[in-house]
């Protein structure tokens, strides 16, 4: 025993003491105990500097500094891996941050989408100014090299307008900057852009296209943030307007889907035997919407025009519009219970939007011409006008209740294809050409 205590009695990171003979020989009596560890040899004893005291728990000491400091000592598994991180942790830091930093000279951010520089008249709601008719352009925004698709104003910075044209571009405008007014160009789409849209909900940007992709763009940064990916050409989205995170889209196989942004999921697929998807339109409180699709292929006009409920998946009508024409436009009115169908037998149908959603036999806008070509029309924010674009390159501005001709403006040399009236000021109109020009008449 005595044996044993001396053995344990040493540190045991130092040296066992040496063990005489005489010590050895006192215990020849007894059986000898089996030795955890074996005892050197007798050597010649050496100076060995005292033992420095352990480090209180709450210190810490850097794994570069002591390993260096004290040479050839022991260093465990995890002092090594922790000297391998932080040898590595630079060039994974520099590398990260060229990853996800955007680059300040992005070939998307072109200009500045600040309001320092709009006129006071735009950004005042309640300025006198908003009176009378278009009747100049003021504003000429150049950029896109083949046919402009779709134009949408933002309701919430009104001072900036997207288009979208088949040269697979979508531009955002600051319409009365002084400067640069192409402020973001968004190149991500790699086939022709059908539609785009605002949403209600900060600087948002939706698009889609013949690359069967809905592109969700942050417009501040820049950047696209999601993509959503079909088996069908992607015709026509629109949010729902009173849900940000959800949005209807429509493709040339006929296809219905409601997309949430939040899980990048379809949420709901409405599914008929139907045509291309030319238009979709929400009704008042989101719980329905209307659909339009090309029925020129089939000789069917029962499914030009479609009314759906949206929770059930259901059409509620199919037989809105009876007559053998395809309709490219569908509009609500902002205030009253009905809604309007561009029609290629160039006129525009008013319908109730009341069930059974029937259509007005009585009154229609015509005077422009829509065979041909998408045109597109728009009501005045207050609902007391119509206008429409039209295949000889004027804009037709019509009284909501007379239906009567009000103003013909002549924009372009080719067909106006799409018109948007600015949110905010009622005689400010937007409007795009088929040979790509976007232009603004006050």
């Amino acid at each position: 025993m005595d044996l044993l205590r001396n053995s344990y009695a040493n540190d045991s990171d130092d040296e066992p003491e040496p063990v005489t003979d005489n010590r050895l020989t006192s215990k020849t009596a007894t059986p000898s105990l089996p030795s955890k560890r074996p005892y050197p040899e007798p050597e010649e004893q050496h100076y060995k500097p005292a033992r420095k005291p352990n480090p209180p728990y709450s210190s810490y000491s850097d794994p570069q500094t002591s390993s260096s400091a004290i040479p050839g000592r022991y260093v465990s598994k995890r002092e090594r891996s922790l000297l391998a991180s932080l040898s590595t942790a630079p060039t994974q830091n520099q590398s990260s941050d060229s990853i996800h930093k955007p680059s300040v000279s992005s070939p998307t951010v072109l200009g500045s989408i600040s309001d320092s520089q709009v006129p006071r008249h735009v950004l005042s709601k309640g300025s006198s100014f908003r009176t009378g008719m278009p009747s100049r352009m003021s504003v000429s925004l150049t950029g896109h090299t083949k046919a402009v698709t779709s134009i949408d104003w933002s309701t919430s910075h009104v001072h900036l307008l997207a288009s979208a044209g088949l040269d697979g571009a979508v531009y955002v405008w600051n319409v009365w900057s002084s400067g640069e007014k192409k402020v973001r160009s968004f190149l991500h789409h790699n086939a022709p852009v059908k539609d785009v849209k605002w949403s209600k909900q900060g600087l948002s940007l939706l698009s889609c296209g013949y690359d069967c992709t809905s592109s969700l763009f942050d417009v501040e940064r820049g950047v696209e943030t999601q993509a959503f990916k079909e088996d069908q050409v992607v015709g026509v989205v629109k949010f729902h307007p009173d849900n940000a995170n959800l949005f209807l889209s429509g493709g040339l196989k006929g296809s219905l889907r409601l997309w949430d942004i939040r899980s990048n999921k379809v949420v709901h697929d409405y599914v008929k035997d139907l045509g291309p998807i030319l238009d979709v339109e929400f009704m008042a409180g989101g719980n329905r919407f209307i659909s339009s699709s090309d029925v020129s292929g089939r000789n069917i006009s029962e499914n030009a025009v479609i009314v759906w409920d949206v929770s059930r998946e259901v059409p509620l009508s199919n037989q809105v519009y009876a007559e053998a024409y395809t309709c490219p436009c569908i509009k609500h009115h902002p205030k009253d219970s009905v809604f309007i169908a561009q029609s290629h037998g160039n006129y525009t149908a008013i319908f109730s939007a009341n069930p059974p959603f029937k259509l007005n036999k009585y009154k229609r806008y015509e005077g422009h011409w829509v065979a041909g070509f998408p045109i597109k029309c728009n009501f005045s924010p207050d609902g007391e006008t119509l206008v429409s674009g039209s295949s000889d390159g004027s804009l037709y501005m019509y009284g909501y209740k007379s239906t009567e001709l009000i103003k013909k403006l002549k924009a372009y040399e080719h067909p106006c294809v799409d018109v948007a009236y600015h949110p905010v000021l009622p005689n400010v109109i937007a409007c795009c050409s088929w040979d790509g020009q976007v232009s603004v008449f006050e």
